[in-house]
């Protein structure tokens, strides 16, 4: 008995322990970041921290509170927390989960039925037998097959709206628009309009070794980022000429290892820039001016701010000498680092939502406002 105390006593010790050191790090990277100006008179006002773990009784599906609520994955845990900090949904995950700010949905690897749950205080959608794994894109629902060879849209009863069949597994793919942009293993891109109908030829940049490692495509649709290829790794961007004419108006081969992997990449800052991963940093495409920039980065990027508002741009890269050891960078676009804050968790998360930053690790989460003094 006595030994059962001691061992409550001690789990709880290290509980307030691990908490402790998160916080701290949540009030260090605050005091570090708004100690410097981002650009001068802007600073990061802290909001508040929510300790994931004693507010565990989130109701399911509850209004967060607030003009919207975010969506996160932070370790084990997910759910929505809204600008004030009021969690609608924070559970402990067991299978897969795929969340927006819609729908969320958790699954088994191999799923006999799907359950997609509409957010916030919505019903459920229910698909079964299950064709495939869940993505939720540009306020729509996607199931990708099991084969990652096929790809459907549904509607907000469960029913198909169209299907499209690939020649090779999906390896990348965006929605925004009303369209889709997906790229395979065998290197080749597609353009679906909203009935999943193509609109332009397939699309096959060069490569002795092609596949398609990330693809972006902007709000309006009128333009295309790729980074394809492995030996020599491409940066490519499209524009649209005409009705469904796309060309190709700057590439670039890449410096460095080519990743293996599918790569961080988004359309940012109202579509006036381009960012993505690359081996040597963070490269920064100007679409205006067509010309392109590397910012070098601390280890590589495990979160990233895929807003870029204002010009700012958030990311968390982690140190390749331990997976726990992270910084959060703030950068000033096109290429200006204006903090790098080192810090030590095992997870992370980053959102933003206009001047609203949420950020999370180990179990806790915490908001900050950019704003001026």
């Amino acid at each position: 008995m006595f030994d059962s105390i001691k061992q409550e006593a001690v789990v709880a010790k290290e509980k307030k322990i691990l908490f402790f050191f998160v916080g701290a790090f949540v009030f260090l990277l605050y005091i570090l970041v708004a100690a410097q100006p981002i650009p001068p008179e802007t600073v990061l006002v802290n909001n508040w921290f929510k300790d994931l773990e004693s507010d565990f009784d989130a109701e399911e599906n509850a209004s967060p509170g607030g003009s919207f609520a975010v969506p996160f994955v932070l370790g084990s845990r997910f759910g929505y927390v809204g600008a004030e900090g009021s969690l609608a949904l924070n559970r402990t995950a067991e299978n897969y989960v795929s969340i927006s700010e819609k729908y969320w949905s958790e699954y088994e690897p191999a799923p006999e039925e799907l359950v997609i749950q509409t957010m916030p205080g919505g019903g459920e959608i229910r698909i079964s037998p299950a064709k495939g794994y869940p993505v939720f894109l540009d306020g729509r629902i996607f199931i990708i097959s099991k084969d990652q060879c096929s790809l459907s849209e549904l509607d907000g009863s469960g029913e198909t709206l169209w299907h499209y069949d690939f020649a090779a597994p999906i390896t990348s793919f965006d929605a925004s628009g009303g369209y889709v942009l997906a790229g395979t293993l065998d290197g080749m891109v597609e353009l679906l309009d909203g009935e999943g109908k193509t609109l332009f030829p397939s699309y096959a940049p060069s490569a002795r070794i092609t596949v398609i490692l990330g693809c972006r495509i902007s709000s309006d649709g009128s333009k295309l980022a790729l980074v394809a290829g492995i030996d020599q790794q491409r940066f490519i961007f499209l524009e649209r000429y005409g009705d469904n004419d796309y060309r190709v108006t700057y590439h670039e081969f890449l410096k460095g290892q080519a990743f293996r992997r599918e790569v961080h990449m988004a359309f940012v800052n109202n579509d006036s820039t381009v960012v993505f991963e690359q081996e040597e940093g963070l490269g920064v495409f100007d679409v205006k001016t067509r010309t392109r920039t590397t910012l070098p980065l601390d280890g590589t990027i495990t979160a990233m701010d895929e807003t870029g508002e204002d010009g700012f741009l958030f990311l968390v890269t982690g140190e390749k000498s331990g997976a726990s050891r992270k910084r959060l960078i703030v950068l000033k676009l096109p290429g200006k680092a204006l903090a790098n804050v080192p810090f030590t968790s095992e997870n992370v998360f980053l959102a933003r939502r206009g001047k609203e930053l949420f950020i999370g690790g180990g179990m806790t989460l915490a908001s900050f406002t950019l704003d001026r003094m």
